[in-house]
């Protein structure tokens, strides 16, 4: 990994995945690892599922799935990269930031398990979406993006 490439990561995600995909596939993409920390970006495309899709469902999927990691791997350290805003799913704020408030709440009162905040970092000083982190589709972030991700996720990460 160009951006941690002092850290083994093992990176399984997949394009499109939703909580309800990591929880269904856990065995496969997270405990037959065994890994020594597990780091969860995911949420965002729950969003898209439909219209009563909100912040409060995305974190109890969340919830589902933390306690489904805890149940196999009680000592395991588990952070969770928060949703960031894009310009594409600029309609969904409302309800990522709610579903990003309700996570954190809860990692709080956890063991061995921490919120990363990086969707505070990707807006401009006059509170808009920062344009130029994404490539042409508005979803994905580009170079630019990346390196505003780095410095935010690498304190938490195990050697």
């Amino acid at each position: 990994n160009s951006y941690f490439p002092s850290y083994t990561i093992l990176n399984r995600a997949f394009g499109g995945s939703s909580l309800e995909h990591l929880i269904l596939y856990a065995d496969d993409v997270i405990f037959k690892y065994e890994p020594k920390q597990i780091v969860i970006y995911c949420g965002e495309n729950n969003l898209s599922a439909g219209p009563d899709i909100s912040g409060a469902s995305i974190a109890q999927k969340y919830i589902e799935l933390h306690q489904l990691i805890r149940s196999r791997l009680p000592k395991v350290p588990i952070v969770y990269i928060s949703m960031k805003p894009s310009p594409s799913r600029e309609k969904y704020l409302p309800a990522m930031t709610e579903g990003n408030r309700l996570i954190k709440k809860y990692l709080r009162k956890q063991r061995r398990s921490e919120y990363v905040d990086v969707f505070s970092a990707m807006f401009t000083k006059e509170g808009t979406i920062m344009g130029d982190i994404f490539l042409s589709d508005k979803l994905h972030m580009n170079k630019k993006g990346y390196e505003i991700w780095q410095p935010i996720i690498q304190p938490h990460l195990l050697k």
